[in-house]
């Protein structure tokens, strides 16, 4: 009895299901077996009818095997791809790109002869693409391979104000060995900060990657290209100011290292110029940010005039800075009567020439510095008070909470 050969149309596949043409299921009549026809597929588009620019080309047959593969630009540029070894797949070499068009043809034998599949696909044009600085939080680019303390914060600052869910999707932290989970926190549309809950284990590498090539970030908005780094946590190197006792307990591996007595801030504020100043050492858990052997300090930077009787203006040696808003343990022999029994800073910590060199050469970007028993308000996020903030409270942060 005569078999009818079926025709084969193109098909298309997705990343998710098969949409081929030419399928000819299997009919045993009798003794006879009906030919399988052999199937191409191609990539299924994307919504709106656009493949994502991060997509590998692929094509592959099914009950045959390809013969030949043409898939070329809109430049007439050949994408450079490759065979499997059993020819019943071709892939691509590199990512589709953005703003392509391809023209893809196909060409595959099977038990009923060669079939043949074309189509035409088109890639995300961008309106805008955004990048993505990875840093800690002293705001400076990670050190790929750096060593930093058991306070490390993560940060991601993107270029452009981006759908905060649809970054975070984007970024992934990976700890070897691993690690409990932390959580991003917004701090706005462009700044993600992470951290786990409990201090980062000394001899944890930690990578952050931020998978944003081929994102869609926003409205027209895309990820520009992908950024990843790798950091190691140095020793857990804790410092404990306490203003009851006014001395600097630091702590390597949960060893007491160092006692130091030290002069925080007198307390109090004053209107100056119509603002408020605060002249206490916040409380709260500080990290190292940076440090230098001779600072400038200038109390007019923060609105307190150098002729006001509270201001000043000298060269500090041996500052470790560790807010933003400018809070240091420095050297400052002047107060050696003070420290250990009376606060008379405008908010820093005072130590003796001695203590100060040695906890410049002692402190890492990223150590812990706890500020316990002052007055004042609470240390704040934006002045580097990531760990300040309760364990639920940083959760909630995240835009995928």
């Amino acid at each position: 009895m005569g078999l009818r050969r079926r025709q084969v149309l193109a098909g298309i596949v997705g990343v998710s299901g098969l949409l081929a043409a030419g399928s000819a299921p299997v009919v045993l009549v009798g003794p006879h077996r009906v030919p399988k026809t052999a199937r191409i597929v191609l990539p299924l588009n994307a919504d709106g009818g656009e493949l994502s620019a991060r997509q590998v080309a692929r094509v592959d047959a099914v009950d045959g095997t390809l013969t030949t593969v043409s898939w070329v630009d809109e430049n007439g540029r050949a994408m450079p791809g490759g065979f499997s070894a059993d020819r019943r797949s071709w892939t691509g070499a590199e990512p589709l790109g953005y703003g392509h068009t391809f023209t893809v043809n196909a060409v595959a034998n099977g038990e009923t002869g060669d079939v043949t599949a074309g189509a035409v696909f088109t890639t995300v044009q961008p309106d805008t693409l955004t990048g993505v600085s990875l840093r800690s939080n002293d705001l400076n680019e990670l050190e790929a391979d750096g060593t930093y303390g058991v306070g490390l914060v993560l940060v991601a600052h993107f270029d452009e104000v981006v759908d905060k869910a649809a970054a975070e999707r984007a970024l992934q932290v990976s700890s070897e060995p691993a690690a409990p989970a932390g959580a991003w926190y917004w701090l706005d549309d462009r700044n993600a900060h992470w951290r786990p809950e409990h201090y980062h284990a000394p001899g944890t590498r930690i990578t952050l990657a931020a998978n944003l090539f081929g994102a869609r970030l926003g409205d027209g908005l895309y990820g520009q290209d992908d950024q990843r780094v790798t950091v190691t946590i140095g020793p857990a190197h804790v410092a404990i100011a306490d203003d009851n006792t006014h001395q600097v307990e630091v702590f390597e591996n949960g060893n007491l290292v160092r006692t130091m007595p030290t002069s925080m801030g007198r307390g109090g504020t004053a209107v100056i110029g119509g603002r408020v100043l605060s002249f206490w050492t916040h409380p709260g858990v500080y990290t190292v940010l940076d440090k230098k052997r001779v600072v400038k300090m200038d109390s007019s930077s923060y609105g307190l005039p150098v002729n006001s009787g509270l201001g000043y203006r000298e060269d500090i040696s041996n500052a470790v800075r560790i807010s933003h808003d400018g809070i240091y343990l420095h050297e400052l022999a002047a107060t050696v009567w003070a420290q250990g029994n009376t606060d008379v800073s405008h908010g820093c910590l005072n130590l003796s020439p001695d203590d100060a060199g040695w906890f410049f050469d002692f402190a890492n970007p990223g150590d812990i510095v706890e500020v316990r028993n002052t007055g004042g308000d609470p240390l704040d996020i934006w002045q580097g008070g990531d760990w300040t903030i309760a364990w639920p409270d940083w959760q909630h942060g995240s835009a995928l909470a």
